[in-house]
């Protein structure tokens, strides 16, 4: 049994760095061949980052979005970013329906700014983000007719789940009634300037005309939740027991965190966890697992994301499968999400990426698709989810529409070899005086992180596609031109089709 004082193997090392990062790239490399760290030292390293600001210019959605893509890949935090896409997708609003750039950039920053902190905080900005406010119907939510819509999502999805990790209810309808009571009369507005509005200077704030007070509608009972479930006994817990009015949104958040399921455990500590190991480690972890990593972390106590990452990422189960092949019976692999495969590529390869003016970011080859739209192709549209649920994760990224355009996106990005940025540079991911085919496959394998993930049968594929079916003994990729971009180029490509380009 390993600890956070076990050395890291290679294998583990590569393995926490492909898991925590975005694509391998030639710093990670370098920490793979010369690491000498334990779990525990390097895992704390990877976590030293603080949050940062980051302001997304331009006129619309397609530029923030290009805005983010851009920093993704230029990122020297990846396990930032990476957090910044799992909350984006935890609690997930889209565009389509907030309507306001500035506010889907502002809400990026408040997950940005809580990322590794305490999930508890988190869960009470969010209550109060404009943004999530007006997808799920907060400013529509008043006290002659409270709306549920976010009362629900808050539970279902954001912290206890529907029903807990063995089945049973966490919740009742009538708790989702009285959450709906607690957040009537909050609304957000926009300081008042001369041109045209800047939406991430939205506030929230709260009405007390628009809020039920009890004394308004006494027939609708105490502001009690979880009288039948979350351990609190019949008398349930009151939320307005500390005064009524805008404190009631964090009462409620208090409450749903000290819910505990059926069998004691604290729930959404449970859930989170469970989540957040589905993410960085494998689908389906084992319920032993979870509540391990919950009591290492004191995450049910403090709530501290960090801790819990922490926990998870120096405990076993984490490098349960870091040497195994893709298909060697004991894998558990992720299928990589579209922004990991796009952005973690083109890292791992070096290229030089850059947003054009009226072009937006796009890959220079093929199609000459811009990134955002390869990625929309392959079913992640940022900052537009397609539903509060998010994103469905592994094979479900897996359809035939979508493996067509992760496809595409390796062909174009093959074929991406005019112009000074936003293509491939060979120079930049192999030693072009490599000349044996046997040792450029390696490279080019390596470059990509998969050198160890490809069967034997599609090895002998992409050997014969270089060699021209064993014709060709050697190449010379630094005086040949034509070798570089029919063979290097096209290596590159069908590399990025295999399936183990796709799995993390």
């Amino acid at each position: 049994m390993g600890d956070a004082n076990s050395a890291l193997t290679p294998a583990e090392t590569k393995h926490l760095l492909r898991r925590t990062g975005l694509g391998l790239t030639k710093r990670d490399r370098r920490t793979i061949a010369r690491n000498r760290k334990t779990r525990g030292e390097l895992v704390d390293k990877i976590l030293r980052f603080k949050p940062k600001k980051v302001r997304f210019k331009g006129d619309g959605l397609d530029d923030a979005v290009d805005a983010w893509l851009l920093h993704l890949w230029k990122t020297r935090t990846p396990l930032a970013e990476k957090l910044v896409l799992f909350w984006h997708d935890h609690f997930s609003t889209a565009f389509d329906t907030v309507g306001r750039t500035g506010l889907m950039t502002k809400q990026n920053q408040l997950l940005r700014t809580h990322a590794k902190g305490n999930f508890k905080t988190l869960v009470k900005a969010i209550n109060r983000d404009p943004a999530m406010m007006e997808f799920l119907d907060t400013v529509r939510n008043r006290r002659q007719n409270p709306n549920e819509n976010y009362a629900r999502e808050l539970c279902e999805l954001f912290t206890l789940g529907v029903q807990d990790l063995l089945g049973q209810d966490n919740y009742t309808q009538d708790d989702i009634v009285q959450i709906a009571r607690a957040f009537t009369g909050w609304r957000y507005a926009v300081p008042e300037r001369r041109d045209e509005p800047d939406y991430e200077r939205a506030e929230s704030s709260f009405d007390p005309d628009r809020h039920d007070f009890a004394e308004h509608y006494p027939e609708r009972g105490p502001k009690v939740l979880f009288t039948t479930t979350g351990g609190f006994g019949p008398g349930g817990r009151a939320f307005d027991a500390d005064g009524e009015g805008a404190a009631e949104i964090d009462a409620v958040i208090d409450i749903l965190l000290d819910h505990r399921d059926s069998t004691g455990k604290n729930t959404t500590a449970r859930r989170i966890a469970y989540r957040l190991l589905e993410f960085f480690a494998h689908p389906e972890p084992d319920l032993a697992v979870v509540d391990e990593v919950v009591a290492a972390s004191g995450f049910d106590v403090t709530w501290s994301i960090e801790a819990l990452l922490r926990a998870i990422f120096v405990h076993d189960a984490f490098y349960l499968t870091a040497s195994a092949a893709p298909f060697d019976g004991a894998a558990v692999k992720s299928v990589r999400w579209p922004a990991d495969y796009v952005i973690g590529t083109t890292r791992s390869l070096g290229m030089k990426l850059k947003i054009e003016k009226e072009r937006g970011l796009r890959i220079e080859g093929g199609s000459g698709l811009r990134v955002r739209d390869h990625l929309e192709d392959m079913g992640q549209a940022l900052m537009n989810p397609p539903s509060v649920f998010g994103w469905e994760w592994e094979t479900a990224w897996l359809s035939s529409a979508t493996l067509l355009a992760r496809y595409r996106f390796a062909r174009d990005l093959g074929a991406a070899r005019e112009g000074r940025q936003n293509v491939l540079v060979p120079k930049k991911f192999i030693n072009l005086k490599l000349t044996d085919p046997d040792a450029i496959l390696d490279a080019v394998l390596g470059a990509l992180g998969i050198e160890d993930q490809l069967t034997a049968e599609e090895r002998d594929y992409l050997l014969d596609y270089l060699t021209d079916g064993g014709a060709t003994t050697t190449l010379d990729l630094k005086n040949d031109e034509d070798a570089v971009a029919e063979k290097l180029h096209g290596l590159v490509a069908l590399a990025l089709q295999a399936p183990a380009a796709h799995l993390n």
